[in-house]
């Protein structure tokens, strides 16, 4: 008897191929079989002529969707229909979640098998787990099916109606989906509040004391009775004390003056506390809280987080990772309390087994914690692992391991000081215990520097003692904006305001900065002027769609059609053509909304209009000669954008660029000018005969105020020749690029070696001996042995040629398919998401037939294909891009 097992990924079939029986045949189905249809070309011929054909679903017949089969997958289908011929009994053994119910259904209804079906559920992939769920196979879940049907329409319906609002009023290729939208909303209420603060100044003392030898500090907190005001007592809209609090607000004038009044005064300990402290561990990972957290420490998006997450369980690493409950198995609290034990010592162990309850109603993905799998935990040493995989393995290890060790003891101690009127308070803080701390600190990497980290000792003082005061120093402090949201702090928002499901938050940051709704800078996700026009429409009009109470009750609604306590179709057509329902109001507003007006961000105290246009945002101005318009810079955010950044883009573009000075050889004028992409020099100017001048941009570091000609001297003579290497006699050059300063050392053949320059280092003026102390260092993550430990982001499947792997993997240059040694970026329009085997394969047989035309032709030959491929891919590419961005545009 023969038994075919159907799993997502040729991942997962390798590692639960290893824990079946003899007799059983294990195929991927690469992720979903059917889908709504993303393009025109998908939609049935059939329905090609309805009103709601482009929606896909069939909102006049209960909201029947139509499933197609994409093109790439119609392979994967009839390869999976011949392998059901051979076989007895069919297991479909996807994903435990909503998600992997679907395409269980999806394959059940699609290659309507004739032989006995089951269907099998685990949440890691061990010997044990997988015998486990051999025994104990059931039917499909048709509840869980049917509520992940909801879902998928309810996003479709509101991604496809909106979006073609959106590519009318405002831009092509802009999006709105049913949580993006929400969240992106988010971002720009937070740069919102960030236009409007004021910041506030205040000052305040800190005193150098010591006690029998022992140094401490300690902080001025009070004069003559009244609170000294801090950055918590500001109005952070006026920069001034907020009204009603009763402090006393020094400036560095009054500062200065109480320091020198209190030099050589006698110092009191007024009262001393001492106060007990429990900490205890926080439960294990959710979803959630490994994306935070990964974030926090590894610096990692919540994409990248779930694809190593997504392998790791696929090999059999940890258990399933999309999972709301911070439950843990009888078998795991063991494996748990036995790595504490022979770790850190009995002493270590909590004193009973800890379990954790899950608070979430809506929790439904998987029924246990992100953990190690199996009943004994393998040590991050003992995986063998490398790279990105290892450091959030380690992660998810620390943080299972601390959850059962003992509470942290600690002590806070507190001391108040007098001297004159003046109150100031020393505190220390001691670990008579670190219990979990010794395994696991939140937001840090290293748990024994933390602890040293966290320990703040102060000498033995009691009421009466007489400090010396060493120095006092007067402290100017300035009040922040409130700080953007990094993707910690956005995934932390949309969980706790009940918005979406955290399995899907990963996708969800990933589209919005993927449309342009937000930058991601410096682990900052800043919102551009493109999101704070389609959230100002948004809220104009369809305010239910952006308020995240609103989507809250909506992500509600969709646990209780899971639970069956309430009904899928009432709740859809309520929402889509009740009276007050999502088509009802497009087709109502839609007239009213004016496209110039739609196109324009109004932002206060900014005396021009900003207007997004074909190539950008751009500002508008209109003065006595007209209306004057320049390009807003990239990396100019909509919260720095003021009247002063307003006034120097005008300037530019009305009396033309500022100029330094003339080269000293050429007599060539020098400009500083700031275009799309940032500040830049210009040699000389544009004209017919030099139609492209010489430009370079401003290193970091370097502003338009700060640049000199002979700065710009230098930059606008790079690439620099440093001298000719000692062993090869290649050239070294020393040059600026996407990635900041860089040298390259030409080695003919062998091709060319970069390395990047050091903070230390000038571009301008490192020498040859520099570069190749540089040149002799290791290169840092391209060695063989972190390519070969390199995990996939995802695996297509394998070239029908040769059987070899063709996978995306993350390159210095962004994400790359490869397949043997032939590599090719991702194309533009095209994610890591959208990307399938057969577009694949058609990228790597382009790669390689241009890689062998590019051998064998002649200069004129190929001068000649140059002339017909530009000609042919503009019309190609024109008619594609457009196509593709109709497909992404619309993605829910």
């Amino acid at each position: 008897m023969s038994t075919l097992v159907i799993v997502e990924s040729p991942t997962k079939a390798r590692t639960i191929r290893n824990y079946l029986p003899s007799g059983f045949r294990v195929e991927a189905s690469m992720g979903h079989v059917r889908d709504l249809p993303q393009s025109a070309s998908e939609i049935p011929t059939a329905i090609k002529a309805e009103k709601w054909a482009q929606l896909g679903v069939n909102v006049d017949a209960d909201f029947e969707p139509v499933y197609v089969v994409p093109k790439d997958k119609k392979k994967v289908v009839t390869q999976l229909k011949d392998a059901l011929k051979e076989a007895d009994e069919l297991i479909l053994a996807t994903d435990e979640d909503r998600e992997g119910e679907s395409i269980s259904w999806h394959l059940y209804q699609l290659l309507k098998p004739k032989v006995p079906t089951k269907r099998m559920v685990f949440h890691e992939i061990t010997q044990d787990a997988i015998k486990k769920a051999l025994k104990n196979c059931r039917n499909i879940d048709e509840q869980l099916v049917r509520a992940q049907e909801t879902r998928r329409i309810l996003d479709r319906l509101v991604g496809y109606t909106l979006s073609p609002l959106l590519w009318k009023k405002i831009a092509w290729g802009l999006s709105a989906g049913r949580v993006q939208s929400v969240a992106v909303r988010l971002l720009v209420t937070k740069e919102r509040q960030r236009r409007a603060f004021h910041e506030g100044t205040y000052w305040d003392l800190k005193a150098y004391l010591e006690q029998q030898k022992s140094p401490f500090t300690a902080q001025l907190v009070n004069l003559g009775g009244k609170k000294i005001a801090n950055g918590s007592d500001f109005d952070p809209t006026t920069g001034q004390i907020a009204a009603g609090r009763n402090v006393v607000l020094l400036s560095e004038v009054d500062a200065v003056a109480l320091k020198e009044r209190l030099t050589d005064k006698t110092w009191n300990v007024s009262e001393v506390e001492e106060r007990p402290v429990t900490r205890k561990p926080a439960p294990p990972f959710t979803t959630s809280t490994l994306q935070q957290e990964s974030n926090r420490k590894l610096r990692l998006s919540a994409r990248d987080t779930m694809r190593i997450a997504q392998n790791l369980y696929e090999q059999g690493y940890i258990t399933y990772m999309r999972t709301d409950s911070v439950h843990l198995s009888e078998q795991a609290i063991a494996a748990a309390r036995s790595c504490v034990e022979q770790r850190y010592g009995k002493e270590y162990l909590s004193p009973q087994p800890r379990q954790y309850t899950t608070k979430s109603k809506g929790a439904q993905e998987a029924h246990e914690a992100i953990r190690p799998a199996g009943s004994t935990f393998r040590t991050p040493q003992e995986t063998g692992l490398g790279g990105r995989e290892l450091a959030v393995y380690d992660l998810i290890w620390k943080r299972t391991v601390a959850c059962q060790m003992a509470d942290s003891r600690q002590t806070q101690i507190t001391v108040q000081l007098q001297v004159e009127d003046a109150g100031f308070r020393a505190s220390g803080k001691r670990i008579d215990f670190p219990g979990y701390l010794r395994a696991y600190v939140e937001g840090s990497d290293d748990p024994e520097a933390a602890l040293e980290d966290q320990e703040v000792i102060l000498p033995s003082l009691k009421v009466g003692d007489r400090p010396n005061c060493q120095e006092i120093e007067a402290i100017g402090h300035e009040t922040q904006p409130p700080a953007r949201y990094s993707e910690a702090t956005l995934v932390k928002t949309l969980e706790s305001e009940g918005i979406g499901r955290p399995s899907t938050y990963a996708s969800i940051i990933g589209t919005i900065i993927d449309k342009g709704y937000a930058q991601l800078v410096n682990n900052a996700l800043i919102p551009t002027f493109t999101a704070f026009a389609v959230t100002d429409l948004l809220e104009k009009h369809f305010p239910d769609v952006v308020d995240p109470s609103f989507t809250s009750k909506m992500e509600q609604t969709l646990d209780d059609i899971a639970t069956g306590e309430a009904k899928w179709l009432p709740y859809l057509k309520e929402f889509y053509l009740g009276d007050k329902g999502l088509e009802t109001l497009v087709k109502e507003r839609e007239p009213q909304i004016d496209e110039k007006n739609a196109r324009t961000v109004e932002l206060e105290n900014l005396p021009a209009k900003v207007r997004i246009g074909k190539y950008g945002p751009y500002i508008e101005v209109e003065n006595g000669e007209g209306v004057v318009t320049a390009s807003i810079p990239k990396d100019l955010t909509p919260a720095d954008l003021d009247p002063k950044q307003v006034e120097v883009l005008l300037r530019q573009k009305t009396s033309g660029p500022d100029q330094l000075g003339r080269h000293p050889d050429t007599g060539e004028p020098i400009y500083v000018k700031i275009g799309a992409y940032g500040p830049y020099v210009q040699l000389g100017d544009k004209t017919e005969e030099n139609p492209k001048p010489k430009q370079a941009s401003l290193p970091k570091g370097v502003t338009p105020e700060t640049v000199t000609l002979d700065i710009a001297v230098g930059l606008l003579a790079l690439p620099r020749t440093l001298g000719v290497h000692p062993e090869t006699g290649g050239r070294i050059q020393a040059s600026l690029g996407r990635f900041g300063p860089y040298i390259v050392h030409d080695q003919g053949k062998e091709g060319k070696d970069y390395r990047s320059l050091k903070a230390a280092d000038n571009v301008l003026t490192v020498s040859l001996e520099r570069a190749l102390e540089l040149l002799a260092e290791p290169k840092k993550g391209r060695s063989s042995t972190t390519s070969k430990s390199k995990a996939a982001l995802r695996e297509l499947g394998n070239h029908p040629e040769d059987e070899t792997p063709v996978n995306i993997y993350d390159g210095p240059y962004g994400p790359y398919i490869k397949n043997g040694k032939t590599n090719v970026s991702i194309p533009e329009g095209e994610s890591v998401e959208s990307m399938t085997l057969e577009k694949a394969l058609q990228l790597l047989a382009g790669k390689a037939t241009s890689a062998k035309s590019t051998r064998k032709s002649t200069k004129s030959t190929t001068s000649k294909s140059k002339t017909t491929s530009k000609s042919t891919s503009k019309t190609t590419s024109k008619t594609a891009s457009k196509t593709a961005s109709k497909k992404s545009s619309a993605e829910d």
